[in-house]
């Protein structure tokens, strides 16, 4: 139950910030253990001060918390189900008087899913294809980069402006000319998450390789060989008809000259 009351957050931090109350100056410090979290994470908050006898503290916060350290000057607590970013309080009272740390979390959600497609996949050297990359529900998507990558070359990148609070798809496209070498290489997507001007880091995550088949058309001495090939049996088959005409012509003319010859000595004998 918070310290005050029914009203909740909004009460409590009007209180603490706009009521400091006549009491003696001291401090209240305050460290998370993440400034970034993802969605169901759960992570450790101290709140302390150097006042040495509190009458009271706490952490304020919309989120589950749990008391895991309770000191005097220091209290520790574990807080879970961040949904959307929020801010979270440390609060102590000391000899009537008030004061207050405040820390901002921001919710991330990481590129864990990076889809690379190519298409088409097989193209004729010297055409077009396209590498499209896709990185669903991202958020915050402005501190998104996506890289296309052809082996260890860098094709295209494209860095996200700020956009909704909530995940998104983030997509990012590049045209090329088919080239022998891009046969020879996989391509790749690598999502990076930047979160370091939020108190996190990078956060990288790489597509499955994909490979595109790259042919040459037909080349002109192709065609000089199939044209040759196409006259050469077109010869051997006129020439196999004129050795048929030939030879039949030899073997009729062999026939007639045999006949003849029977006849004429047929008439000499008569």
């Amino acid at each position: 139950m918070s310290p005050f009351g029914c009203w909740g957050l909004p009460v409590a931090l009007l209180a603490l910030l706009c009521c400091p109350g006549s009491g003696e100056v001291f401090e209240v410090l305050m460290s998370s253990e993440r400034l970034v979290v993802e969605p169901g994470m759960s992570w450790k908050i101290n709140c302390s001060t150097n006042c040495t006898q509190p009458e009271k503290g706490g952490l304020e916060t919309t989120l589950n918390k749990t008391l895991l350290v309770n000191q005097t000057q220091w209290k520790q607590y574990l807080v879970s189900s961040a949904s959307q970013d929020t801010g979270v309080y440390c609060y102590f009272l000391c000899s009537g008087g008030q004061n207050s740390k405040s820390l901002n979390i921001s919710v991330f959600h990481p590129p864990e899913q990076v889809l690379l497609t190519l298409q088409p996949t097989r193209v004729v050297l010297g055409t077009s294809f396209t590498v499209e990359c896709r990185a669903p529900a991202v958020a915050p998507l402005e501190r998104l980069t996506l890289t296309l990558l052809r082996g260890k070359k860098t094709l295209h990148n494209k860095t996200f402006e700020k956009t909704m609070p909530d995940p998104q798809e983030a997509m990012a496209m590049y045209s090329a000319t088919a080239h022998r070498e891009d046969g020879h290489h996989n391509f790749y997507c690598k999502a990076e998450l930047d979160l370091r001007s939020r108190g996190g880091h990078i956060i990288s995550y790489v597509s499955e390789p994909r490979e595109l088949e790259v042919y040459e058309p037909m080349q002109n001495n192709q065609m000089v060989i199939i044209i040759t090939v196409v006259s050469v049996l077109l010869f051997l088959f006129v020439t196999s008809i004129l050795l048929c005409f030939v030879f039949g012509q030899h073997w009729h003319r062999h026939r007639t000259g045999n006949y003849r010859v029977q006849g004429a000595a047929a008439c000499f004998r008569a």
